[in-house]
């Protein structure tokens, strides 16, 4: 780990369900990580039995007490790059988690590197008819190099918001910086979506959703105006969601 790095993003980044992400790392309460600590993306060959994992948001960051680490050269192990706050507004802009500063543990380890991104394997998994999230004006585009990972919808408070294909809801809170009250949905082994600075959450996280289902009312937690922010994301990379939204 580095710092800045939160398991949540670190799930969120590669397509993953974070709760998975802490029980293949021993992780017993997945908001609280250590600064050079390594994180297995992958699950090991035999998953071990570990405590019930504490699932209300805590602060990033804070080092706890007899913190598992992975031995050097595990395989599957990864050390993760810093990650750059998203701020698609002023984007991947997520509120800080309860509110207060990310404190961290000084390391000796050297900078970790990233492995590339997995490539998507050919099949059927790819194949989902999404549909468009809420009604309104499309205020900001995909840019990956400006680091605009989705797509902005202006509306009115307390409009809805709905699920845009079928899944299973694997966050739902206010647990990073500059997305405000979020939910995320994985959809299958490939696609994620974000909807990002809503009003008021209606699901919870593990819920099965149908697709056009209510999931949130609009807002603008952690942004200027009321808006949704609208992420697809393939293996945790981020996609331009109007290329797979339907037109017309």
């Amino acid at each position: 780990m580095r710092k800045g790095d939160t398991l949540f993003s670190i799930a969120l980044d590669n397509g993953l369900d974070y709760r998975e992400l802490a029980e293949w790392n021993g992780i017993t309460d997945p908001g609280v990580i250590r600064v050079g600590q390594e994180v297995r993306i992958r699950p090991p060959k035999s998953a071990a039995t570990i405590a019930p994992l504490k699932t209300s948001p805590a602060v990033e960051g804070r080092p706890i007490a007899g913190a598992q680490q992975s031995k050097p050269g595990a395989p599957g192990r990864m050390k993760t790059e810093p990650q750059a706050v998203r701020v698609p507004y002023t984007d991947q802009a997520y509120t800080q988690l309860a509110h207060a500063k990310a404190k961290t543990v000084p390391s000796t380890r050297p900078a970790p590197t990233r492995p590339p991104q997995r490539q998507a394997p050919k099949g059927e998994s790819d194949v989902i008819t999404w549909a468009w999230p809420t009604r309104g004006k499309v205020v900001s585009t995909f840019n990956d190099a400006a680091k605009l990972k989705g797509i902005g919808i202006a509306g009115k408070l307390g409009q809805p918001v709905t699920a845009s294909a079928a899944g299973r809801v694997i966050f739902s809170g206010s647990g990073i910086r500059g997305f405000g009250k979020l939910i995320v949905i994985k959809h299958n082994d490939t696609f994620l979506s974000v909807y990002a600075h809503n009003n008021v959450l209606l699901v919870k996280e593990g819920q099965a959703v149908a697709k056009g289902q209510k999931i949130a009312e609009m807002g603008k937690t952690d942004t200027v105006r009321v808006q949704l922010h609208f992420e697809i994301r393939r293996f945790g990379k981020p996609v331009d969601p109007m290329t797979l939204l339907p037109h017309g």
